[in-house]
């Protein structure tokens, strides 16, 4: 049985998924200016298209975030086919050729020095020395009949390095700012579309009044063009909001000055903002943003109109705010997202300004058109953490109750009186500093705040709540599987907690992220030692976030029924580094892939809702491909917008990247035989020497900032897995740290799940240990070796590791396994 199929017709389930993929595209770009209403243009008129990513529009990152699609619709695609008239034709013609040089010399380069038995090794350099888009030849110094002009800025970014502060990355290159000089000379109407993963300099747009539009694309997926072309035209209302700050200039934020190889090393991370990170910083130390956390426009004027009393405390001490937002325009519809901050007393401890703690987007709502809504969160989001106390309190005090479209335009709506001190919560002080940390505070307390004023109308009075047990969940199969795992040889129990060794290990075929064996191009699987004696499959996993990366096809021989190996160099960039030699006698299999928006595009559509349906139609093509888990979706903290993977990540706030992520697990999950890996756990805010750096910060910071979406997400959504993460985490590799592994993801969040390594964490180079990730309670290694098995065995036989603490990883990989493919377990 082989996953795909031999015919090349687009299926049903591709159609269905590319609309949903062009929904959240749309609904996830962000206009950041309209001066004028340039925006929409009139379907039909006259466009001069330039900039690199016009044609060779950048879907999304490189590595293991990336998708094997069928294809991608570039932005000059998706207006033409819109009925737009592009009147650069020549133009973009000789900048195809010049793209194509420099990208073949790019390719021979790296070719060069490749070593054909190391294609580990290739695969770091390929992504840490990504394809730099050239710059354009210039703009023809002629009049134009266009009535606007357009310009695309892209830029490239994956796994295994970082962005940079310089030109081509976060700055314009000097191609591209020669580029928008003659533009807004030659055309008065300019449109700018930024097609990156992440933030980049805004600042030179002040000096040119022509451009009157900006759209932030960001990565939009395989129909990124045509949801762009959508929003142009006024099909489809913008509605997307900001997931990042944008600051004025890149060392506005606080940790600019020592990111990555900034300092000159990237070994140790010394977070010294502490929870002072995006609209947390900017809005606590009144610098004033380029463009504010929850920022973004609309063609319709929206107005959002508080309840006259519109904070309540409900039963379970769970808080309400209720407003009304009206369509005040009367041409356009649109939507709104009403976002709620809350300000914390700064009596005992130090707090940030506000926090984000709830939002609502709202439907499309017609001219003139009226509707409410009702935003609820739990009152522990009231609650910071004390390191002292080792718990989640929230402190006595009066808190005020904000509420608006962006981080920086709030109206106080409200207070809430807690009398005194309420715990929420207690732990146990984890992942200890090492050393003193001098971290960013406040130069004087605050003098004055507006909800000490409040009228007594409009402040409620918060109670400690008795929170209500809950009931143990029946676990049908747990008994059969602990009888199981009771009658595993030792042999058979190392085995189950290593990944499958790939059948190419050693070989030309080990490549990172490619090392399944079941279906091809897959991530890698679990063992599959018990099928023999009991039935039970090896689970097969694939990467994410932004689909699912496999071949997008492969060859087997009538002959003998086995998958023809491929030139290894021909997993890279869509084989562009090898050409895929056609056997004689040989059926080809496709696996054409739906490739989705990336991370940040997703969060910024703030609709939980259409984001659940992007997980569900992943759930739906996994289940197609033979796919058991999906190695995503990653949710890691935008600590420092040069963060290289910050793409398939969602944003500065944990509370928005918590619910996000869960949407998107609780869609993948929907579908019967699937399951999703929120990763990576946790701290991995940069890629630079991300095997071994160590990121120290304090455990306030820890808890409150960097691991809060993931105890979300946890919670909400129960994922089949979490993956740790490469980094240190106060001087421990996160997949040898009890502190995280055990204490925080079984003891205080109850995690029923796994909880995997990432890739090849345990090899030279990553510095984990395998028998360290099983007596820290990371069940599973991926993807599994020889030396991972041997390292096990022989800590088991000198006592380091006991024999029961791998038979507890064992049942839960085998009650993951029956809980989502399925096998004899259930019987």
């Amino acid at each position: 049985m082989f996953s795909g199929t031999k015919s090349q017709t687009v299926s049903e389930r591709e159609k269905r998924n590319r609309a949903v993929s062009r929904k959240a595209a749309a609904e996830g770009m962000v206009l950041m200016k309209n001066q004028d209403h340039l925006l929409p243009l009139e379907k039909g008129c006259r466009i001069a298209l330039y900039g690199s990513g016009a044609r060779k529009t950048v879907k999304g990152g490189i590595g293991s975030g990336d998708v094997n699609d069928r294809e991608t619709v570039s932005i000059e695609k998706g207006l033409l086919d819109k009925g737009f008239r592009i009147t650069t034709g020549r133009w973009l013609d000789e900048y195809d050729r010049k793209y194509k040089t420099a990208k073949e010399a790019w390719r021979d380069g790296l070719l060069a020095g490749a070593d054909t038995e190391d294609l580990d090794g290739f695969f770091y350099s390929y992504v840490a020395h990504p394809f730099c888009i050239p710059d354009s030849q210039g703009i023809p110094d002629v009049e134009s009949d266009a009535e606007t002009a357009v310009y695309v800025i892209s830029r490239r970014a994956g796994e295994a390095a970082d962005r940079s502060a310089e030109s081509g990355d976060y700055y314009l290159t000097e191609g591209e700012s020669r580029d928008l000089r003659d533009i807004c000379r030659i055309y008065e109407d300019v449109v700018l579309i930024i097609n990156t993963g992440g933030i980049i300099d805004l600042s030179f747009t002040e000096d040119f009044p022509q451009i009157k539009s900006i759209l932030y694309m960001s990565q939009a997926g395989m129909e990124g063009g045509n949801a762009l072309a959508d929003i142009i035209s006024g099909d489809v209302q913008p509605s997307g909001k900001l997931t990042d700050t944008w600051a004025v200039n890149y060392e506005d934020y606080p940790c600019a000055r020592t990111y990555g190889f900034t300092d000159g090393s990237a070994d140790q991370v010394r977070y010294h903002e502490g929870i002072y990170v995006g609209y947390r910083y900017f809005d606590t130390f009144q610098v004033k943003p380029a463009y504010a956390f929850g920022y973004g426009l609309t063609y319709a004027e929206m107005e959002i109109i508080p309840d006259c009393s519109p904070v309540r405390i409900l039963e379970n001490g769970d808080i309400s705010v209720r407003a009304a937002v009206k369509n005040a325009d009367a041409v356009y519809c649109g939507r709104e997202v009403v976002q709620v901050y809350v300000s914390c007393p700064q009596d005992r401890e130090e707090h940030e300004r506000r926090r984000l703690c709830g939002f609502a987007k709202t439907r499309l709502l017609k001219p003139g058109e009226k509707t409410e809504v009702e935003i609820t969160f739990p009152y522990n989001a009231l609650a910071s953490y004390y390191e002292k106390e080792a718990g989640w309190i929230i402190e006595k005090g009066l808190y005020g109750v904000w509420i608006g479209n962006a981080s920086d335009c709030l109206r106080l709506c409200g207070g809430i009186r807690v009398e005194t001190d309420i715990v929420t919560e207690t732990a146990r002080n984890i992942c200890p500093l090492q050393e003193n940390l001098n971290e960013l505070r406040q130069e004087e307390p605050v003098q004055r705040r507006e909800e000490d004023v409040l009228p007594e109308e409009k402040i409620v009075v918060l109670h400690a709540v008795r929170q209500a047990e809950t009931p143990a969940e029946e676990d049908e199969c747990m008994q059969r599987v602990e009888d199981i795992a009771g009658r595993l040889t030792e042999d058979e129990l190392i085995h189950m907690v290593t990944g499958e060794v790939s059948r190419a290990q050693g070989s030309r075929q080990g490549v990172v992220g490619s090392a399944g064996n079941l279906v091809p191009g897959s991530a890698g699987e679990t063992s599959s030692v018990l099928m023999d004696r009991y039935g039970i499959p090896g689970v097969v996993m694939a990467d994410g976030p932004a689909g699912i990366r496999i071949k997008k096809s492969y060859q087997v021989s009538r002959a003998d029924q086995q998958v023809i190996p491929d030139n290894p160099f021909a997993a890279f960039e869509g084989g562009f580094f090898a050409e895929t030699k056609e056997h004689a006698d040989a059926d080809i299999y496709y696996q054409f892939c739906t490739s989705f928006p990336v991370g940040t595009l997703l969060a910024q559509t703030w609709d939980t809702g259409l984001v659940r349906l992007v997980g569900e139609a992943v759930g739906v093509e996994m289940r197609e491909f033979g796919i058991g888990w999906w190695l995503a979706p990653g949710m890691n903290i935008h600590r420092d917008p040069l963060c290289g993977r910050n793409f398939e990540y969602y944003s500065e706030d944990p509370l928005l990247s918590g619910m996000i992520a869960a949407a998107v697990v609780q869609g993948v999950q929907s579908v019967p035989g699937t399951g999703a890996t929120i990763k990576h756990f946790a701290c991995n805010n940069q890629e630079e020497n991300r095997l071994g750096s160590d990121s120290i910060l304090s455990e306030r910071a820890l808890r409150e900032i960097y691991l809060k979406g993931f105890e979300i997400a946890a919670k909400m959504s129960r994922p089949v897995a979490v993956m740790t993460s490469f980094n240190l985490v106060n001087g421990v590799h996160t997949a040898n740290s009890y502190d995280l592994c055990t204490q925080v993801l079984r003891n205080e969040w109850d995690i029923r799940g796994i909880v995997m390594t990432d890739w090849s964490t345990t090899n030279e180079a990553g510095g984990s240990i395998a028998w360290k990730c099983i007596s820290a309670g990371n069940d599973l290694i991926m993807p599994g070796t020889e030396d991972d098995i041997d390292n096990i065995r022989e800590a088991l036989a000198a006592g380091k590791v006991t024999r029961d603490e791998l038979r507890t990883c064992a049942e839960r990989i085998l009650k993951s396994v029956a809980e989502t493919v399925g096998s004899k377990i259930l019987q």
